[in-house]
């Protein structure tokens, strides 16, 4: 796709009302819907929200994200970023402000989350995605972005099954992960 299509998709998404109960995504100039989610998500999401320090962090559901130089406007599922460098107001956050970016992996998400948006998201600079993944009962944390574009990756990858407690030194805390379910009947599959 051109520079040209993908300024024009990123100014279609923008006034694109998907309705009610789906999610809509602007990735890499490609536009994403999605059904809302399965119980086992919205549950680990407010697990994972609940052990972040309020105080410190903001932890925003479902906020849009600017990545600077990407025709991508992606909805991670929380976004953390220290309160004193969230913006007063606006539908696109920034990604230089954001410390902790959260997928949870759903059925229909997988190479989303483990392919596509780890590169947009490092593109971004996003010092930390973090992919839970409740089809295979693990957590990845990618932090050290580098490169641009298609070519954007994670340095550092760390591996952890759910039950095992997982460092998250930028937050200054350790993820208790013992709580998070797991979608029943779904197929592994073969990422990290």
């Amino acid at each position: 796709m051109t520079a040209v299509d993908e300024r024009g998709m990123a100014k279609f998404f923008e006034g694109l009302q998907p309705p009610d109960g789906v999610r809509a995504e602007l990735l890499r100039g490609e536009i994403v819907m999605m059904a809302g989610p399965d119980l086992v998500h919205n549950l680990i999401v407010e697990d994972v929200q609940d052990q972040i320090p309020r105080k410190r962090w903001a932890r925003l559901q479902t906020q849009v994200v600017d990545i600077v130089g990407e025709a991508s406007e992606p909805v991670p599922d929380l976004v953390v970023l220290d309160r004193e460098a969230q913006p007063g107001a606006g539908r696109l956050l920034p990604s230089q402000l954001i410390t902790l970016v959260v997928e949870v992996v759903s059925k229909t998400s997988v190479d989303r989350d483990y392919v596509v948006k780890r590169s947009i998201y490092a593109a971004g600079g996003v010092p930390a995605y973090l992919i839970i993944d409740p089809i295979v009962a693990q957590c990845v944390l990618l932090t050290i972005p580098a490169g641009r574009g298609d070519d954007a990756d994670y340095r550092s990858q760390r591996v952890s099954k759910f039950g095992e407690p997982l460092p998250l030194e930028l937050l200054g805390i350790e993820l208790d992960t013992s709580d998070f379910g797991t979608f029943e009947g779904v197929r592994p599959h073969r990422h990290p």
